[in-house]
């Protein structure tokens, strides 16, 4: 990636300057105290200019490459939920879709994924240990180079070869699993984002999620394994 034209213009002027220094104190006819002075101050305002210039290039981040990911654009959502429980998941994994840079979405409750949309591979993903603990300890987990990870398998039935994932849980009985489509592609503002539809979210499952509403959409954890 190219550097920042402003950390461009800062080294470009301190090298002028540096040069042009030591082009006035080599062809100056006689060296007196006052040009050795104003040489020496000029040269560490050029050595400074190109510190700056070093410094900005690298604390600006750089964007992380797209991934090119095997899978086609779909929708797959549980028949048996109500229409309001619909809409609701359809306007939130929209929003995660176009908002944050997550390539599939998938909302998974007791057991029973209730939506996927996205990039949707051909086989089924099933929570585990990783999902798991993340509704155990009730807090965020990001993975942001699955590659490092040892139980990266587990996501492969969401899409395989995912770079980063995501997963928020969902109260006791569910996660939030997002795909994304590069490595360390998830910031803090998606997962306060994630977060924050994350509860609201579970506040509707737990009132429309009901064995009556869904069938036995509540199994108990010994049934589903995580």
């Amino acid at each position: 990636m190219a550097s920042p034209l402003p950390a461009r213009i800062c080294i470009g002027c301190g090298a002028t300057a540096l040069g042009l220094t030591i082009w006035n104190q080599l062809s100056a006819p006689e060296l007196d105290p006052s040009l050795e002075r104003a040489s020496v101050l000029a040269s560490l305002l050029a050595v400074g200019l190109l510190l700056v210039g070093s410094l900005w290039i690298q604390i600006v981040p750089q964007n992380p490459e797209r991934v090119v990911l095997e899978g086609d654009q779909g929708l797959e959502v549980d028949a048996e939920l109500t229409e309001s429980l619909r809409q609701e998941l359809g306007w939130g994994t929209q929003m995660l879709l176009t908002a944050t840079p997550a390539a599939v979405v998938c909302v998974v409750w007791g057991g029973r994924c209730l939506i996927r949309r996205g990039l949707i591979g051909p086989d089924r993903f099933e929570p585990g240990a990783i999902c798991g603990r993340a509704r155990q300890q009730q807090r965020a987990i990001s993975l942001v180079d699955l590659r490092l990870y040892p139980g990266r398998d587990e996501f492969a039935g969401l899409l395989n070869g995912l770079p980063a994932v995501l997963v928020q849980p969902l109260g006791n009985e569910g996660v939030l699993v997002l795909g994304g489509w590069a490595p360390r592609c998830f910031d803090r503002s998606d997962l306060a984002w994630t977060e924050g539809w994350a509860r609201r979210l579970t506040a509707e499952l737990a009132t429309w999620c009901q064995p009556n509403a869904l069938g036995s959409l509540n199994p108990t954890e010994s049934e589903t394994g995580w």
